[in-house]
């Protein structure tokens, strides 16, 4: 049975009390942008890398494998696009109130992404998150080399920290709540005590009953029991 929160009487999810741990993904449902796409748009290469983005979230292609050819269109590009995404990056309608509503339950806030944590790493400092895990872009020169550095978060990568996290807080995973839109999300989703598929992708919404089709994550805010 399909649950959706953007519905009048949208049931109550946390019968155990308010999360201690909340964590979202970041391009496409914690900020409106995906990262990659405003990256490729310095190197040229935007329609080409928002085509393999499309098919790896919604599963159809090896999320590393096709990180690794998108990163690969970035050869070239200075550093200081960073600053440029940065400035540029938009976040979702009711994220800053999601985010300050889990704080004052008592519970914390954590991020995963595939994107990089030269974006990531400052947008959670702003929004005042308090865990986060991202990928790395190597630079060489001043520019972009087209590799990345060290572990790909991979949907893995995101059960992991999900558990490493709640388990640094002394919060059960019946306690977490995980919320995104990708197929490298469904993993994570199902781990947390509640997982909620936001404007996901129709390979996501199969597989994941809870939903929020409207971009408003503050529309999560009372059936979590934060109101």
């Amino acid at each position: 049975m399909t649950h959706r929160l953007d519905e009048p009487g949208a049931p109550l999810l946390c019968a155990s009390g308010a999360p201690g741990l909340v964590v979202t993904d970041v391009d496409s449902t914690l900020i409106r942008q995906e990262v990659i796409e405003e990256l490729a748009e310095a190197a040229g290469t935007r329609a080409r890398v928002a085509e393999v983005t499309s098919r790896a979230m919604n599963g159809e292609l090896d999320f590393a494998e096709s990180l690794r050819e998108r990163v690969a269109t970035l050869a070239g590009v200075p550093e200081s696009v960073f600053g440029d995404v940065l400035s540029a990056i938009t976040p979702t309608k009711g994220a800053r109130e999601l985010i300050d509503a889990v704080h004052r339950a008592g519970g914390k806030f954590g991020i995963v992404s595939g994107g990089f944590e030269e974006v990531v790493a400052p947008l959670a400092a702003s929004l005042g998150i308090d865990f986060y895990a991202a990928n790395r872009l190597e630079v060489a020169g001043g520019v972009l080399t087209g590799r990345v550095l060290g572990r790909i978060v991979t949907s893995q990568v995101k059960v992991e920290c999900l558990r490493s996290w709640a388990s640094s807080l002394g919060v059960p995973l019946e306690r977490t709540v995980a919320i995104g839109d990708g197929a490298n999300d469904i993993p994570m989703m199902h781990e947390a005590g509640v997982g909620i598929a936001f404007c996901a992708k129709p390979a996501v919404r199969e597989q994941v009953s809870v939903q929020l089709n409207t971009p408003d994550l503050s529309l999560a805010i009372a059936p979590l029991g934060l109101a």
